[in-house]
């Protein structure tokens, strides 16, 4: 990895005095990189901590008194932290399908989610993305986000059109954030996280399964939201073989199949 960064640096250091180069920037996309590497927990929570601020004031955030928020506070209720991260939840008023949670204990959770998800799932959900964070692959994300901000910031050093392409790191970070390519293993780690989440809270597990039985119908369909959903998959384990793990493992620990609601 290090050979890597020393070789982008030395190609920008390289650039003809022709073409239009920005010294400062593109040292500072060499020490984005080197920093990207022995960024501490702290340190990644602050960075998304201020991506998430912004992101909040630009979206439609449910009120405390919307049923969205209550719904979601009472299905929350007692979940403060996770390791040594602080949780704080909110509710994003869109017709989009999806959640997350960042670094930072920031979790959002899209109200087109919640209208066709029962608590249970919902709860389910919360709890796997919820596993990304316990598991810190949150932070591996922001850190390989860091690193790619760096490359964007060296084109951006020696091109006007890439430099608008990249004038934000906070961009970076949020497409990180929204786009989360976990990969496989973790995406089955925190579908783990998840199930023992449910037991934990004394709800029955089937219902990640039931969840991602849910979201696989919303992604079969000729929609914007059935192409969002696809997107959502795309690095993840195949849809059917995770609903028919989990559901092996909750028949195996003699839970019942509930009802579809």
């Amino acid at each position: 990895m290090k050979r890597i960064v020393l070789l982008s640096v030395c190609a920008l250091m390289l650039v003809s005095c022709s073409e239009s180069f920005n010294a400062a920037r593109a040292l500072n996309g060499g020490m984005m990189a080197v920093q990207g590497m022995t960024l501490s927990d702290a340190q990644i929570q602050s960075y998304v901590h201020e991506y998430i601020t912004q992101l909040d004031a630009q979206s439609k955030v449910c009120g405390p008194n919307d049923p969205y928020t209550i719904r979601l506070k009472k299905l929350t209720a007692g979940l403060n932290s996770v390791g040594n991260v602080p949780l704080n939840f909110k509710v994003y008023r869109t017709s989009d399908v999806n959640a997350f949670a960042c670094a930072d204990g920031s979790v959002r959770v899209y109200s087109g989610l919640m209208d066709i998800m029962t608590d249970d799932e919902l709860l389910g959900v919360i709890g796997h993305e919820i596993g990304h964070v316990a598991g810190k692959h949150s932070k591996k994300q922001m850190k390989n986000a860091i690193l790619t901000s760096a490359a964007v910031e060296g084109v951006a050093a020696t091109s006007a059109t890439g430099a608008a392409l990249a004038d934000s790191q906070l961009s970076a970070i949020g497409k990180a954030i929204l786009g989360a390519k976990y990969s496989r293993k973790q995406e089955s780690e925190a579908d783990d996280y998840g199930y023992d989440f449910l037991k934990s809270c004394g709800k029955n597990p089937w219902a990640l399964a039931m969840s991602f039985e849910k979201l696989q119908k919303v992604a079969g369909g000729n929609t914007a939201t059935a192409s969002m959903v696809n997107a959502l998959f795309s690095s993840h384990p195949d849809t059917a073989e995770r609903i028919k793990r989990v559901s092996a493992r909750a028949t195996a620990d003699g839970y019942k199949r509930p009802a579809s609601k």
